[in-house]
């Protein structure tokens, strides 16, 4: 078994509403709460980076499992949104929408487009940082397949 180790380095030099720094490998960034959550929205937040890690994690497992079956596209693009409930000031992290989009060769088979499904949904289950959120984290799959014109 390989055990892969990652580190972050934190600096928060005041109250809840300062700024904050993290730094881990090539990220390197500002943070602090969003505005949405009553707070000053420099940089990025946790918020941002969770949606941020389901979203390219999801991404690259769906192009490697695409690539590993030798199904070829034009292109794979993304949109996904997070849902955070915010109840008697409890904030929670209900739901993140993932909306890949398969453009694929526009000679695509229905078997290609078959399989192209088959993947789209199967990279959400592969995925770690969903297996790492499951159970408290709804993630919702909204694949758009199609084919390329010619």
């Amino acid at each position: 078994m390989a055990t892969h180790t990652f580190h972050l380095t934190a600096d928060w030099p005041e109250l809840r509403n300062d700024v904050g720094e993290i730094e881990a490998g090539n990220l390197k960034t500002q943070v602090s709460i969003p505005p949405e959550m009553d707070g000053p929205g420099v940089g990025t937040n946790p918020d941002e980076m969770l949606l941020g890690a389901a979203a390219t994690c999801y991404i690259i497992t769906l192009a490697a499992m695409m690539e590993r079956s030798k199904l070829e596209k034009e292109s794979l693009t993304m949109e996904s949104e997070g849902l955070v409930d915010v109840t008697n000031g409890v904030i929670t992290y209900k739901k993140i929408i993932h909306k890949p989009r398969v453009v694929l060769q526009a000679d695509a088979t229905e078997r290609d487009f078959s399989l192209a499904k088959r993947l789209a949904e199967k990279a959400e289950s592969s995925c770690m940082i969903s297996r790492a959120i499951k159970g408290n984290v709804e993630i919702e799959l909204q694949a758009d397949i199609t084919a390329a014109t010619r």
